[in-house]
């Protein structure tokens, strides 16, 4: 009886004629937690709308999309501002690099810089308020040496 056994086994492995991935994946777990149902007492398995599946599909797609690229609008406008800043900064380094300069600024240093009467452009130590009523020039910005040696506007 023994060997019947056996040669039934052996006999309804060569019937079964799926692949051997196809014969791993019956599920091997608890009843109430399979993919589908294993009795007559299983919640009914209703066919799925594709029309619907596929609706639901694409707004959520679109959806993702809109917001992802809205992001990276964002981001690619903050970026355009930093780069408008740079280069706001830069026209404004070469501009004070044009200036009379008698002195070596510091780095983190606060400065003024104006332009006389015949258009050129004076950076100085001197704020427009410590000189007076008789300021001998016309005062234009505050500014700040960075470390990177450009500067930026304060006032």
């Amino acid at each position: 009886m023994l060997a019947n056994d056996t040669h039934d086994t052996t006999e309804e492995s060569t019937q079964d004629n799926r692949p051997l991935v196809l014969k791993d994946a019956l599920f091997q777990g608890e009843a109430h937690s399979a993919p589908y149902a294993l009795s007559v007492s299983s919640p009914k398995i209703e066919p799925i709308d594709k029309r619907m599946l596929v609706a639901n599909a694409h707004e959520s797609m679109q959806h993702q999309a809109e917001q992802q690229i809205s992001m990276l609008k964002k981001q690619a406008e903050l970026l355009m501002k930093q780069a408008k800043a740079i280069e706001e900064r830069l026209a404004l380094s070469h501009a004070i690099y044009k200036a009379d300069i008698n002195f070596e600024p510091v780095i983190h240093g606060i400065y003024h810089v104006y332009q006389k009467d015949d258009g050129t452009q004076v950076l100085s130590m001197v704020a427009p308020y410590e000189w007076g009523k008789n300021a001998p020039y016309t005062f234009l910005n505050t500014v700040r040496l960075l470390a990177d040696r450009t500067w930026e506007i304060l006032a």
